[in-house]
């Protein structure tokens, strides 16, 4: 079995007013069902040992997370190597039930934003209300950065984790190194 490799080779960008890495390889189990059913609420934390995630909100511990996506679907984040085997386990746990599961670890790419600047810099990038009062860590959004698809969610008060198709990736990390470039700062924040 070959090793996974990353879009980027976990390229980084350090000399800006944030840090930019590329994260990865990660697990992502995109869920489709009904995110209120009981069981469904069960087995996904139990197996990522996270809260469950209200209306955009992301859950994360490592490289276990439940992410909000829409009205019936939750991406579901773990280490790479479990995924297949979280997949197996959901659609077993699941049979018989209204619900698709599906691995899509390889068709994603994951980067990090880090620094006091994070903020400014996924500002720059998407049509959110990124403010201190209107973007904390946990809040989740679905949008997009510049034109490209993308998740992104705050770990912590310096950390931005996003997602994008693995197809966009170069994109999006020169989008987000030009951001960050040194001396941007927005100041708004």
């Amino acid at each position: 079995m070959s090793e996974p490799v990353t879009a980027l080779n976990n390229a980084s960008e350090t000399n800006g007013i944030a840090a930019i890495r590329e994260l990865g390889p990660l697990g992502m189990i995109t869920l489709r069902g009904d995110l209120s059913a009981a069981y469904l609420r069960t087995l996904t934390t139990k197996l990522t040992g996270v809260k469950f995630p209200d209306v955009r909100e992301c859950h994360s511990e490592g490289e276990n997370g439940l992410a909000w996506m829409s009205p019936d679907e939750l991406l579901v984040m773990c280490s790479y190597a479990q995924a297949n085997d979280h997949v197996a386990r959901m659609s077993e746990a699941l049979s018989g039930k209204h619900a698709l599961v599906a691995n899509v670890s390889d068709a994603r790419a994951v980067f990090e934003v880090k620094g006091p600047h994070a903020r400014d810099v996924i500002a720059k990038l998407a049509p959110v209300d990124l403010t201190p009062e209107g973007f904390t860590p946990g809040m989740f959004r679905r949008s997009r950065m510049a034109q490209v698809p993308a998740a992104f969610w705050m770990r912590d008060a310096e950390t931005f984790q996003i997602i994008c198709f693995r197809s966009v990736a170069q994109y999006m990390f020169d989008l987000l190194k030009i951001a960050a470039q040194p001396g941007s700062e927005v100041g708004h924040f």
